[in-house]
């Protein structure tokens, strides 16, 4: 039992030993020194690997394959759209002239074409031919009249110089004669109202057009001066549109209008004349259009494109412009490295007309800049892109 004792009590000796001789070890500072120089140095090499470990992993990284294009200069076609209304060149009314009487017929419908002196309303005509047949009694009784009256003139005029007759009496007979001819010349003129009071009961078209209204209806008592029809003279019609004091400058007769109207038809028109005033109200002036006959109908509120010259702008194709938050962006890249690869980086542009597949560049980048043609909505600013071809738009003609 006390050997035993005595091995496990020099073991335990000897384990003192060893710890103690190993604390001292590790506190020497002569080995302090060297384990905080290697942690230091180990630090260091960690601060640069993470430092350099981003750009070195990115430098031969792109985040996606692009296509370069370059704006090219385009001669853009200069237009003004207008707004105006379709208008028949000049309405006819057709009215009656004389009151009274009462619509026999109606003749003619809205849309229907006539002709000058057509007839289109027939009014009743007993009493204007009552009075015609009373008016040549009168008439006839008045020529009676005068011839009595031209008779006894003449016998008082031979029979001047004898002294058959007084002065008084044969100036009477001269008197009455004259008369009788004033009173038939009074009955011929009535009878001739009466005869175009007679035409008046028949309603003609005053030219040749189209019937646009009508209010004649069969039955109806006319008015004098009533409107039965309206008449779009020779059917022309034209396009009035508003114009402000710039615009009206850029105008003159002869121009060339293209209106769009509903369903997708165009119509070319021809300006005919500028109003000479501004309306006090709007400040605008209207630019009176010719256009074919049938192609629109009266009324039509139609939008109006009138070009007026041309002038150089730049253009890329549509896949190069990106739209984010309601703005255009497009993506201008760097001199590119032997590697083909490019960093990008995002320019704000202002867009303007469009043609084909061209848009407009109204200002952001220069005409030489090379441009993402297509994926702008995959890029961020900074991205790095590998260039694989150079494209350059055709321009539009």
């Amino acid at each position: 039992m006390a050997s035993r004792l005595t091995k496990k009590t020099k073991f335990l000796i000897i384990a003192a030993v060893l710890v103690g001789v190993s604390a001292w070890f590790w506190q020497h500072p002569r080995h302090q020194a060297e384990l905080a120089e290697k942690r230091a140095n180990r630090a260091a090499v960690n601060q640069t690997e993470t430092e350099h470990a981003p750009q070195s992993a990115g430098k031969g990284k792109a985040a996606l394959s692009v296509e370069v294009t370059r704006p090219v200069k385009v001669q853009w076609q200069t237009t003004l759209m207008l707004n105006g209304s379709v208008y028949p060149w000049q309405e006819a009314l057709v009215s009656a002239e004389i009151a009274g009487l009462r619509i026999q017929q109606v003749l003619a419908d809205v849309g229907a074409q006539v002709s000058k002196g057509q007839l289109l309303v027939v009014l009743a005509d007993e009493t204007v031919k009552a009075d015609l047949q009373k008016q040549l009694a009168t008439v006839e009784k008045d020529k009676a009249a005068l011839a009595e009256a031209k008779s006894n003139a003449d016998r008082a005029r031979e029979i001047k110089d004898s002294g058959a007759l007084s002065a008084q009496k044969i100036n009477e007979y001269m008197i009455a004669e004259q008369t009788a001819r004033a009173n038939l010349a009074l009955s011929e003129a009535e009878l001739e109202n009466q005869k175009i009071r007679l035409r008046q009961t028949k309603v003609v078209a005053p030219d040749d057009g189209v019937i646009s209204s009508r209010s004649a209806n069969l039955g109806n008592v006319v008015s004098a001066g009533a409107e039965l029809f309206r008449l779009v003279r020779q059917s022309r019609i034209e396009w009035r549109g508003e114009v402000n004091a710039d615009q009206q400058n850029a105008l003159h007769a002869g121009q060339a209008v293209n209106l769009s109207l509903p369903g997708g038809k165009k119509v070319a028109g021809t300006v005919r004349l500028i109003s000479p005033t501004v309306d006090n109200n709007t400040r605008n002036a209207l630019v009176y259009v010719d256009i074919p006959k049938g192609s629109a109908k009266p009324g039509m509120y139609v939008q109006g494109q009138v070009d007026i010259g041309q002038q150089q702008g730049l253009a890329v194709p549509l896949s190069a412009v990106t739209y984010r938050d309601g703005f255009a962006y497009v993506f201008e890249l760097a001199p590119s490295g032997a590697d083909g690869i490019s960093q990008v980086a995002q320019r704000k542009v202002q867009t303007g007309r469009t043609r084909e597949q061209l848009i407009e560049l109204l200002g952001g980048v220069e005409a030489g800049a090379s441009l993402v043609l297509s994926g702008g909505a995959f890029l961020n600013d900074g991205d790095r892109v590998k260039i694989v071809t150079v494209t350059k738009p055709e321009a539009a003609k």
